[in-house]
């Protein structure tokens, strides 16, 4: 097994490096990664759905879609996460407890009362700390993973969307739970990269044959082409899914307000919007622009109408 600590703090760069070595490989890998704050989305989810679009791009916090299937989850610089990339039987691929409890003995050695529960999570004490999504590629997996060491546990619970009807569609749900921080349980005051350092170490007592590596310039080059043509896209971070209904009814500039979109692709393809006499029955102007704030501040302004931009959010 290779293991390699990515040198960049870039998501969209850390996520392309997953697929890159999955495909493009027959070696077993351990990848360890913190990333810059970020909401990374299942790949079967609506993204406005799973996050609070108005504190994310208030807060220029990007929403990146990944190529495992799961929930939604918050990473900043207080949040180590952990893949692993592997040859394996068919049939017998889908494995969560089988790359998840190293991870969970791992930290049961620092002295962490770490179990593994339900599908896919690490919990401690009944608070989750870690969540877990697979890929299967041919005859490899990805399993990857968040340890939640010291993250901005405000900055999470704000960037995920935390009531969800004003949404229907086909999408996989995020299963919201309580979590914690590693860094309060622990005996010794590590960092984060001291952290790092001893799980790189205590998986070389385990596994031996484990060699630290390096990422190839040719395996770099393809993983920032893949970011440019892929992981940073409105296409695929977006507009990837499902269709959905989004519904609400809120107050602007004084009146009560409903609003009915449907959305394919990314794409408002009906919209029906009731309350003053500024916007009632005039939805339909707003078809064929991309559900996003920027596009649909765009499309008022177009038609004359003053908004002001925090408005906008109430069609999110």
């Amino acid at each position: 097994m290779l293991c390699i600590t990515s040198e960049s703090d870039d998501p969209f760069y850390n996520i392309a490096v997953e697929e890159v070595l999955l495909g493009n490989s027959n070696e077993d890998y351990l990848i360890l990664y913190v990333n810059s704050p970020s909401v990374i989305v299942g790949k079967h989810q609506t993204a406005h759905r799973e996050v609070n679009t108005k504190f994310v791009f208030e807060n220029r916090i990007p929403v990146i879609r990944r190529i495992s299937g799961g929930g939604t989850v918050y990473h900043d610089e207080g949040n180590l996460n952990y893949t692993f990339i592997m040859q394996s039987e068919p049939g017998k691929q889908v494995d969560f407890k089988k790359y998840t409890m190293p991870v969970v003995e791992f930290l049961q050695f620092l002295g962490i009362n770490a179990v593994f529960e339900g599908k896919n999570d690490i919990r401690v004490d009944g608070l989750k700390i870690s969540g877990n999504a697979e890929h299967i590629h041919r005859e490899r997996v990805l399993h990857h993973g968040t340890l939640l060491f010291d993250v901005s546990l405000e900055r999470l619970g704000n960037s995920i969307r935390k009531d969800t009807s004003c949404y229907s569609g086909r999408s996989v749900d995020s299963n919201p739970s309580s979590v914690t921080n590693l860094k309060e349980r622990l005996l010794n005051s590590f960092d984060i990269d001291e952290f790092r350092n001893e799980m790189i170490n205590y998986f070389r007592k385990i596994n031996p044959s484990m060699i630290l590596s390096l990422l190839t310039q040719e395996d770099k080059k393809e993983a920032e082409q893949l970011v440019r043509t892929k992981f940073s896209t409105w296409e695929w971070n977006y507009a990837y899914g499902p269709e959905y209904i989004f519904e609400n009814s809120f107050i602007m500039q004084g009146a009560e307000h409903k609003c009915h979109l449907s959305v394919k692709d990314g794409i408002i393809n009906e919209c029906e919007i009731t309350g003053s006499q500024k916007v009632s029955g005039r939805g339909k102007w707003l078809i064929g622009y991309r559900h996003m704030p920027d596009d649909v501040l765009t499309a008022f302004k177009k038609e004359g109408i003053s908004i002001h931009i925090s408005d906008i959010f109430n069609f999110f």
